[in-house]
């Protein structure tokens, strides 16, 4: 178009051009007084004239073609337009004829013009009623279909229609009553069909996880779990359209979200949102109750046939996991439909209801939503937890544990003897007929749970008698803790709690505390002090007949089936055993509920702390042999300093270590000279100890085999209790100094620093007084040996008849003493640790006997031989217990023949073969010759020790043994 412009432009402004060009020219040739100026103005201007001639002659040759066309296009569109010229006049004419005409009929046209604006009216309004007579079958058509959009929209504007066009018509009026009343009934299907979105739609519990169910074959129900709720996303990835339309070619039900928009978009147009908003939050507690009820009644068909009385709890997980996924769909259902009716109400100003706004307050949020979900978990923990029964009967469990320094010698300090409690003589409760009868009462009673359940509570929740899924139980807890956690987590962070803290969180926190933990440590403590009572009783009573003692010490130690349970080889004590158990049961619930680690850590310390009293308490009993509570020599000893420290250093001792997990180090190892010399050193202390008085052991041993039986049960059970404490503080981790990494791995979760160090110094506790007994056992049976053969040289006759050569009494005695050690121990302690007990002990029996020779006032031959026979016999008993020859006890017997030959010949072939035996012993060999020699001078004994000097002294070995 702009270059059509300019094509019609230009040739105008060309003209005036020319125009001014050919005035320019006149005036020049007019003003020009000078005729040749004017002839060579005309010459140019012929010449140019000239030029233009020609140019357009060539310019009309060149486009001749197009100026033909143009001409022959111009001539066709000129006779067109002067035809449509004359149509148009023609029409002109015949308008001016037709109004003429109108002109004169204006009235019959305006009557036939009324009579069809009539007929049309009732034509349409015939149409409508014949629309609104097909209403109800379309709408229940729309309503099967559940195309409540479409099918409110019939309903208002069949109503409204009915209610204003075609308000007259009597015909209509009972079909106008019955579709106002579909109307008023048609928000109550809206509302039930947002229920049952809401709620129904949930149900897709994940029951393939139930014990016993297969899980090879899932369920419907199954696979929509793994989708995510009824094969749809879930709700929380959700979006909702800008627009809400409704596709009467598809199923509604495809898309929830779209549907529950649909289903508000529809309360909104029969103007019912309030009451709709009213009833949403009215039906929340009655529809989780419903879901509870639902779920808890298909666990138990489900598992009906493979219901565990022993894993009840897990049904009660299973429960709660289905629940909470359920309760999760619901609230996210519940966030779809509340979207939705804030859309409607931030179009409250042009979308209004009876002409009054949508306001806020008319509805609910999601605050009111999972506060009902609280209260109905709460209902339900209340009953599983047994909340009412255990409230009464509150035990308040200890908070703090404050462990101070302990010394295990205060242990063992004076202490007022106990009162004697009064014993029952007898008691029926392991009677045949008791057990009978309380296994059947338990058998009857293992799933019944019709009186132990609140109606009140159970009716609220719209739950029966016979729908829990297990029994009531405070321990059910530790099933549920960390699932119950993580879904309160979850509940706070949908609600934004100002404080912190839920309600549901308050009542989980106020059952542990106030309920859970007093109860646990109440069953601990009353299962440990049963556990321990009889123990107590049993070392403060050991004086029974024999078969009273034998029953109730086999009473306390665990039999061959726990043994290989535990897997030792050695019989452990019950008491220990149920502690450790009871133990057990507190490191596992750290684990399943970890925020309080601490309080049982504390209940575990606390236990360990009343335990350890007890077994001390128990030791000190064993120990002590009269009123004044003095101890045996062992038991002195042991807890001796010095002495425990050199009995610790010995090679024995610490090859004890390696069987314990530690390696023994290369400087460790000795020689058997230097374990020779060890031992000497020992035997040493020990004589050096029980000989320096005149007076011979009393009443300074255990005289009851029994009593060092249980001595070893203490020190195997308390090893093996003390091994596994130390396991089980090792595995844990001080909340201050523990890294993220590190709390991850662990087992168990962090807890406070001083309550782990109060643990592990209760664990050395136990460690050392399992040592300490070990060590008691050690010295026991070498003070055994005292208490028999230093009377064996005291106040036996060596000097006697040929006829008395039977071994010394005492040497018999302490023979039968030691087989019923030996029988005793071999059965409680590990084989290393009974080698440990009795090993180089054939040398420090040598080294008494060698020893006692100063105490002999004579000795003849018939005495030599007593004193070898007296070797011999306790050399064949110590070979049969250790498996080994006691080469030291020959070493002995060769020192007693030496007897047999005079002193002068002793002192020649000590200096031909050198020394076997060190100054001393050569020394009182001298003398108790002279003294068994009454006819021998002073004089010649000083020249014969002064002879044994000097030969001793001289000879290789001499200098050595010195």
């Amino acid at each position: 178009m702009e270059n059509n412009g300019e094509k019609n432009v230009k040739p105008a402004a060309k003209g005036r051009e020319t125009s001014e060009f050919l005035m320019a020219i006149v005036r020049t040739l007019s003003t020009s007084a000078d005729f040749e100026q004017r002839e060579k103005e005309k010459a140019r201007i012929e010449k140019t004239f000239t030029q233009s001639d020609k140019k357009l002659v060539e310019l009309v040759s060149e486009n001749y073609q197009d100026l033909t066309q143009i001409t022959q296009d111009f001539s066709t569109i000129s006779k067109s337009v002067n035809d449509a010229r004359e149509k148009i006049k023609k029409i002109k004419d015949d308008l001016s004829s037709c109004k003429t005409l109108l002109h004169c009929k204006r009235d019959e046209l305006r009557r036939l013009w009324i009579e069809g604006v009539e007929q049309k009216t009732m034509v349409a309004m015939l149409e409508q009623i014949e629309q609104i007579k097909e209403v109800p079958t379309k709408l229940d058509n729309l309503l099967l279909k559940k195309h409540y959009l479409h099918g409110t929209e019939l309903v208002v504007n069949a109503v409204a229609k009915l209610e204003n066009q075609l308000a007259g018509v009597e015909a209509l009026r009972d079909l106008k009553a019955e579709l106002i009343t579909r109307k008023e009934q048609l928000h109550e299907v809206l509302i039930e069909e947002l229920n049952k979105q809401i709620y129904i739609k949930a149900q897709t519990p994940n029951f393939s996880s139930l014990p016993g169910k297969k899980t090879g074959s899932l369920s419907k129900q199954d696979t929509l779990k793994r989708k995510g709720g009824n094969g749809v996303p879930p709700p929380e990835k959700m979006e909702f359209g800008k627009e809400v339309k409704e596709d009467l070619n598809s199923n509604p039900e495809d898309d929830p979200t779209h549907f529950i928009a649909i289903l508000v978009e529809s309360l909104y147009m029969l103007r019912k949102i309030p009451e709709a908003a009213e009833g949403l939050k009215i039906r929340i507690q009655p529809e989780l109750s419903a879901i509870i009820a639902r779920t808890s009644q298909y666990i138990l068909e489900s598992t009906s046939n493979q219901m565990d009385a022993s894993n009840q709890s897990q049904y009660l997980l299973d429960l709660l996991e289905n629940i909470f996924y359920q309760f999760r769909f619901v609230a996210n259902m519940h966030k779809v439909v509340l979207r939705n009716l804030h859309r409607i109400i931030t179009t409250g100003d042009q979308r209004e209801v009876s002409g009054v706004p949508v306001r806020q307050e008319c509805l609910y949020d999601k605050t009111d939503v999972w506060s009902k979900i609280q209260a109905v978990v709460e209902l339900l923990l209340r009953e599983y937890l047994d909340v009412e029964n255990t409230s009464a009967s509150r035990q308040r469990a200890p908070t703090s544990f404050d462990e101070p320094s302990t010394d295990i010698n205060s242990f063992f300090a004076k202490k007022r003897p106990a009162k004697p409690k009064k014993m029952a003589l007898f008691r029926f409760d392991a009677s045949i007929h008791a057990i009978s009868t309380n296994s059947y009462v338990d058998d009857s009673r293992a799933f019944d749970t019709g009186d132990l359940f609140s109606s009140s509570l159970l009716a609220e929740m719209g739950l029966e008698k016979n729908q829990m899924v297990c029994k009531p139980s405070v321990y059910n807890i530790t099933a549920i803790f960390k699932p119950l956690e993580a879904f309160i987590r979850e509940i706070e962070d949908a609600i934004a709690c100002q404080d912190g803290t839920s309600i549901l969180q308050s009542f989980v926190t106020d059952f542990v505390q106030n309920i859970f933990l007093g109860h646990v440590h109440y069953t601990v403590s009353t299962s440990i002090g049963s556990a321990t009572k009889d123990l107590i009783r049993y070392y403060k009573n050991p004086q029974m007949d024999e078969e009273d003692e034998s029953f109730d010490a086999l009473r306390h130690v665990v039999d061959h089936k726990t043994q290989k349970e535990l897997g030792v080889n050695r019989p452990l004590l019950t008491s220990t055993v149920t502690v450790d158990k009871n133990l057990q049961e507190l490191r596992e619930l750290m684990q399943d509920l970890p925020d309080y680690a601490d309080q049982f850590l504390n209940m575990i310390c606390n236990t360990l702390k009343e335990y350890r009293d007890t077994c001390h308490s128990a030791y000190r009993e064993i120990v002590q042999y009269d009123s004044d509570e003095r101890r045996v020599i062992s038991a002195m000893w042991a807890k001796d300093e010095d002495i425990s420290r050199f009995l610790r250093s010995l090679p024995s001792w610490r090859s004890l270590q390696v069987s314990q997990g530690q390696e023994l180090a290369s400087e460790d190892v000795c020689s058997e000279e230097e374990i020779k010399a060890l031992n000497s050193k020992e035997a040493q202390i020990l004589i050096s100890n029980l000989t320096s008085s005149d007076g011979l052991i009393q009443q300074e041993i255990i005289t009851d085999v029994t009593q060092m039986r249980t001595i070893a049960n203490v020190h195997e059970s308390l090893e093996w209790f003390s091994n596994r404490m130390k396991d089980f503080s090792n595995g844990l981790s001080a909340r201050s100094t523990a890294t993220a990494a590190e709390s991850a791995a662990s087992e168990y979760p962090p807890v406070s620093e001083k309550t782990l160090g109060s643990l592990r110094n209760l664990v050395k506790d136990f460690q050392d007084l399992a040592e300490i007994c070990l060590l008691l056992l050690h010295l026991e049976v070498r003070v055994h040996c005292f208490y028999f053969l230093l009377p064996v040289a005291k106040q036996s006759n060596y000097a006697g008849p040929i006829d008395d050569l039977d071994p010394d009494s005492n040497v018999l005695k302490l023979n039968k003493d030691l087989t019923s050690m030996e029988e005793v121990l071999q059965q409680s302690l590990q084989p290393k640790k009974f080698k440990y007990i009795f090993e180089s002990l054939g040398f420090l029996v040598a080294s008494i006997l060698m020893n006692s020779i100063q105490y002999m006032k004579k000795i003849n031959e018939n005495g030599i031989k007593k004193m070898c026979r007296n070797l011999f016999a306790i050399q064949q008993n110590l070979t049969n217990i250790t498996m080994s020859r006691e080469s030291d006890l020959d070493h002995a017997r060769q020192y007693y023949e030496l007897l047999y030959i005079n002193p002068d010949d002793v002192i020649t072939m000590i200096a031909e073969k050198g020394s076997q035996y060190t100054f001393q012993e050569y020394t009182e060999l001298v003398k108790l010759h002279h003294r068994s020699h009454p006819a021998l001078s002073p004089s010649q004994l000083e020249q014969r020790m002064q002879k044994l000097k000097d030969v001793f002294f001289k000879t290789p070995n001499g200098e050595c043994d010195s």
